[in-house]
């Protein structure tokens, strides 16, 4: 698995707990269980930055991945036919 996706996976799991610990804050909100509540909702913060940090590490590498492939069309056509041609390049993974 590459490195994007093992952050956007890692991302989609922290972004799970952090919703269950959400979940499971409001009900001891609801209780009048005060300290676990707030537990939960301190344990879904951590788990929500987390997710972020991995949501923008995988757009990094997604970035610079695209931006390694990238070879204009002019300058594919350039080298075939010696004469510049316009033209753009379409990132295929983020089709």
């Amino acid at each position: 698995m590459s490195k994007t996706w093992e952050h956007y996976h890692h991302a989609a799991r922290h972004h799970e707990e952090a919703a269950y610990h959400f979940k499971e804050a409001a009900e001891y909100d609801d209780t009048g269980e005060r300290e676990k509540a707030a537990h939960h909702a301190y344990l879904a913060h951590g788990h929500n930055q987390l997710a972020i940090h991995h949501d923008s590490e995988a757009a990094k590498l997604h970035a610079e991945q695209c931006d390694s492939l990238a070879t204009p069309a002019s300058e594919q056509a350039a080298k075939k036919k010696n004469a510049p041609e316009s033209g753009s390049f379409v990132c295929p993974r983020s089709v």
